[in-house]
């Protein structure tokens, strides 16, 4: 039998986003701390951002709310970017975890691997 690699894709960063929207509400602090400070309200927008992720993460789920949940996860992914080039400009530890300065870099190319990842999602129905 064949894996439905499809299926097992949209599922796989159904779990991602739902997980990561999560923790902005177990560990507030961490997201907030990679906020630029010309930002208004950061903890409002941890908040909003992790509501966006869990609720775009869901809405991978069904056909019908497939392909705008994948493109309001592509425009989260785009607008986080700036915190996350934040943490590597001023080599923010991740919570209380020092991060290697070159691994604070590589994940802003992971930017694009997700917002890839949402996109091909979106284009495939079932």
């Amino acid at each position: 039998m064949a894996v439905p690699w499809r299926s097992v894709s949209r599922w796989a960063l159904t779990v991602v986003m739902v997980g990561a929207g999560l923790n902005h509400f177990v560990d507030p602090a961490t997201y907030e701390a990679m906020m630029p400070e010309a930002l208004p309200a950061p903890s409002a927008l941890v908040a909003i951002s992790g509501v966006a992720e869990i609720l775009g993460g869901l809405g991978l789920i069904h056909p019908t709310t497939r392909r705008l949940a994948a493109y309001g996860l592509i425009a989260l992914f785009i607008a986080v970017f700036p915190a996350n080039l934040n943490m590597a400009i001023h080599d923010l530890p991740l919570g209380t975890t020092h991060v290697p300065a070159w691994a604070l870099w590589a994940r802003l190319p992971l930017q694009l691997v997700l917002i890839a990842w949402a996109y091909r999602v979106s284009r495939h129905p079932t």
